[in-house]
């Protein structure tokens, strides 16, 4: 109903999938993005056509990617903050995403969050920078030392 697998591709030289509310991104093997699903919130609005992607995450109706220098590239649904607040920032080593909100993980150690906030997703972000990981739920962030 809702393309989530209807649209799905069927080739091969996919290296990550992510999946968010109602539509999911591949990973292919060249560093490129895939999309597909539904689009009713925005999701598959301005996905970049560049390649030199390492890793994939999707919110609800956002989506996040990581380059291989180290930045950040969001598309999709954006009433929150989930593409308008993301960082600009060359340091990243790793992404998750949220319901409609993001964060990153800086080569430091040091976690970027962004996006909506009303459920305190984003408050009492620690100010050390001695994280190895990172990881949201639909409300949540976590952080691992």
């Amino acid at each position: 109903e809702w393309g989530q697998r209807l649209d799905a591709p069927t080739s091969a030289g996919f290296v990550a999938i992510a999946c968010g509310g109602h539509h999911s991104v591949a990973l292919r093997n060249d560093g490129t993005v895939v999309t597909w699903g539904a689009n009713e919130g925005g999701q598959l609005d301005d996905v970049p056509t560049c390649s030199g992607f390492v890793a994939i995450a999707c919110g609800f109706n956002h989506s996040v990617a990581l380059r291989d220098d180290g930045t950040v590239v969001t598309w999709g649904g954006r009433i929150d903050g989930q593409r308008d607040d993301a960082p600009a920032s060359t340091d990243f080593v790793a992404i998750a995403c949220g319901l409609y909100h993001s964060v990153a993980l800086r080569d430091d150690g040091a976690v970027v969050t962004w996006g909506r906030r009303s459920e305190g997703q984003r408050d009492d972000a620690p100010a050390c920078a001695d994280f190895v990981a990172i990881g949201c739920g639909m409300f949540h962030i976590v952080a691992l030392r």
